[in-house]
């Protein structure tokens, strides 16, 4: 049995999809069980929890060999701000796990993640790792890079198709690596057998490093349209993030690390994932020509615009 915590949110669905398709056994831990219907058809056991209610955690970890905790609260606040959920739900969890006899742990962690990093998220990132690390249970750690389906679609091209227009943050120049989440999920797949994966962090990102300059001129060029597009500067990002941050902490955190993600290096090699893991990773070009098809005939093609994860 293979527990997901965060089934609902794009990486967590994808995962359940490609895990039940594959004849794998989910267990679903929702707050919501209305929004995994589609997954309880498909098979899924659903159970509603919560990370930041202990006895909820502890009811779905039993029976499972496996956790994929794919779960975050970028966005929350109040009760399921990052702190909670991210940090103090996260080591409530793998305690869980690890009572429950959990023999691997997939955890979901962010590319560059690092005690020393500027953003709390990812300072938290890492103490979760460390966490896990040394809890004894097998682990697997992947870093992903930004998620095309967020930060390139949700983010940026969604307007596009529907405007003919975006904002992006920061000037955009910034090379950039953007993975979608079925690629991330391929890889979970193969985690569960593969003892390369085991005990180890992985980076998981795509195969190239556009700008978001770029990314938002192909929306354009791919649906035939000249994209009005918009700049927030990084100075103003910063200011509107300290002005938000006492009322959404979730939106001045995105304001943060928009204006931080302009100018670090964002960029990701794959080549030392690809010698173990020999995935075919989808393009940014694949990605965005599959949102315009599902643009033009939504009730035809596959939509991969996967709403925010949680």
């Amino acid at each position: 049995m293979i527990l997901i915590v965060g089934a609902t949110g794009v990486l967590g669905h994808e995962a359940a999809l490609q895990l039940l398709a594959a004849g794998r056994s989910v267990r679903a831990m929702v707050r919501n069980p209305e929004k995994a219907a589609d997954l309880q058809q498909l098979g899924a056991e659903i159970v509603q929890g919560d990370l930041t209610d202990p006895a909820s955690v502890a009811k779905a970890c039993q029976g499972a060999e496996v956790v994929l905790a794919a779960a975050h609260s970028l966005m929350g606040r109040g009760k399921y701000r990052s702190e909670n959920v991210d940090d103090a739900g996260h080591r409530t969890l793998i305690d869980a796990a690890k009572e429950a006899g959990v023999r691997h742990f997939i955890y979901t962690s962010i590319q560059g993640a690092g005690p020393d990093h500027p953003f709390d998220f990812d300072r938290i990132k890492y103490q979760i790792e460390q966490y896990l690390i040394h809890s004894g249970m097998t682990y697997t750690i992947l870093r992903p890079s930004a998620f095309m389906e967020l930060h390139a679609h949700t983010l940026m091209g969604k307007d596009i198709l529907v405007k003919g227009k975006t904002t992006i943050f920061g000037q955009g120049n910034n090379p950039t690596n953007f993975v979608s989440v079925r690629d991330i999920a391929r890889l979970i797949t193969i985690s569960l057998n593969d003892p390369k994966a085991h005990n180890r962090i992985i980076d998981i990102g795509g195969p190239t490093n556009p700008t978001k300059n770029e990314v938002a001129n192909l929306y354009g060029r791919l649906a035939g349209v000249t994209p009005r597009i918009g700049h927030m500067s990084r100075g103003t990002l910063r200011v509107l993030s300290r002005v938000i941050r006492p009322f959404h902490p979730g939106i001045g955190r995105i304001m943060e690390m928009s204006a931080a993600m302009d100018e670090i290096d964002a960029t990701m090699d794959m080549s030392e994932t690809l010698k173990d893991f020999p995935l075919k990773l989808t393009t940014i070009e694949e990605f965005v020509q599959e949102q315009v098809a599902n643009h033009k005939s939504p009730a035809t093609s596959p939509s991969t615009a996967s709403p925010v994860r949680g």
